[in-house]
């Protein structure tokens, strides 16, 4: 993978090449972004860079310092001195695109097979090269699913670890380097701490990546030897544009799912499935049937609801989450303010009309709440019904309640 095959993030892309450029790199990284951002791919990219032959030749060729004779060590190179991305023609570019490289390992949450298996990251090295062709920008949740884990707990183990130091105790076999890019090292328990020693002392020319999105969850053993790379964000624009060029969405669709799907883009890909979907009429008939039109109807939306698939409600609750977010807007920048289709606008006028800053504030957690059961596989009956009588008490705490 290229660096501008990953959406965005020009800053973070000319800091790692600047890295490699100026023999800056820390032998323990970690790649800290939330979810959707593209932190796997910056990883495999910049792996890919480290080991690129003509990358290589430039880092080689560049002085350590004075030289024997007396001249003047040249200047440091700039950043525009050597090439910011790899080649991908060599034979070490052309290997790392099909995630083959002899000196490149990864690891990764995986579950056994069948009961007593111990599992290795390589054992699912196929589906792993297929995923990340299919979905590089996809989260746990979808790896495990798509090994078939269904309900099963993903995990890093002890065994996998003891892999990982017999791997890197090897020489390389090509470029010169050994790197492992770990992924989700939130998955490693209490046995991560078997590769302290080896991430502290590593061998020459040996690179760790982690690619992480919850650095509170990571084992402070582990994350204080390592050096922060903090991926931000994708801007709307970032992935509004690659939905355009990607996806073929429409501009104006795009620029929508954009403002939703806030810097995450497996979101605004999961948003662009399911661009055709009213949420909007959806959620009418769901504050009306909570404000106006009684039990009966909470009920029939319920049961309407809890027909849609898993990520159809998740979408639907963010675009709830959405509109209450701009309604907050609205009410603190002005309506000239806030760029919104007209649609959106007056519709998140009107929740302002129906709930105050506080109780929108509470409706959001609640609403965050339910996203997280979702993905849990909690009863969406019970979960809505629930979700119905907590939004009921929340807004009814405003004085005057008007229908949507």
């Amino acid at each position: 993978m290229l660096f501008k095959n990953v959406i965005g993030q020009a800053d973070v892309k000319l800091h790692l090449a600047n890295m490699v450029q100026h023999n800056r790199i820390s032998h323990a990284l970690l790649f800290l972004g939330k979810e959707g951002c593209g932190a796997l791919p910056l990883a495999i990219a910049f792996a890919q860079y480290v080991v690129c032959e003509k990358v290589n030749r430039k880092a080689a060729a560049a002085p350590a310092g004075a030289s024997l004779f007396g001249e003047e060590p040249p200047a440091p190179a700039q950043s525009g001195a050597g090439p910011l991305d790899s080649c991908g023609e060599c034979p070490s570019c052309v290997k790392m695109q099909q995630l083959m490289h002899p000196d490149i390992h990864f690891s990764y949450p995986v579950i056994p097979r069948k009961s007593g298996d111990k599992p290795l990251s390589s054992d699912y090295i196929s589906e792993w090269r297929e995923f990340i062709a299919k979905y590089p920008y996809g989260n746990s949740y979808d790896w495990l699913q798509f090994i078939g884990a269904e309900n099963k707990q993903g995990n890093i183990t002890a065994y996998e670890c003891n892999d990982i130091i017999r791997k890197l105790s090897l020489k390389s076999f090509e470029s010169g380097f050994k790197i492992l890019v770990m992924w989700m090292p939130e998955y490693l328990g209490n046995e991560g701490n078997k590769l302290l020693k080896l991430i502290e002392e590593p061998p020459p020319n040996t690179l760790f990546v982690l690619v992480a999105e919850n650095e509170s969850l990571i084992l402070q053993t582990i994350l204080s030897r390592t050096q922060l790379v903090k991926i931000p964000a994708l801007t709307h624009q970032d992935i509004s544009n690659a939905l355009i060029t990607r996806g073929n969405v429409a501009e104006g669709t795009a620029g929508q799912i954009s403002l939703i799907a806030e810097g995450n883009y497996r979101e605004a890909l999961q948003l662009m499935q399911h661009a055709d979907e009213d949420w909007q009429s959806l959620l009418r008939e769901w504050l009306n049937a909570i404000l106006k039109n009684g039990p009966i109807a909470q009920v029939k939306w319920i049961e309407e609801v809890s027909k849609l698939g898993r990520e159809k409600q998740k979408q639907f609750l963010r675009y709830f989450t959405h509109l209450l977010e701009q309604a907050i807007r609205l009410n603190a920048m002005g309506p000239e303010n806030v760029h919104l289709p007209e649609k959106e606008k007056d519709f998140a006028g009107r929740l302002n009309k129906i709930a105050a800053f506080n109780q929108q504030q509470a409706i959001i957690e609640e609403l965050d709440k339910a996203s997280y059961y979702i993905e849990r596989n909690a009863n969406p009956k019970m979960l809505f019904h629930a979700l119905t009588i907590k939004l009921y008490h929340i807004i009814a705490a405003k004085e005057v309640i008007t229908v949507i």
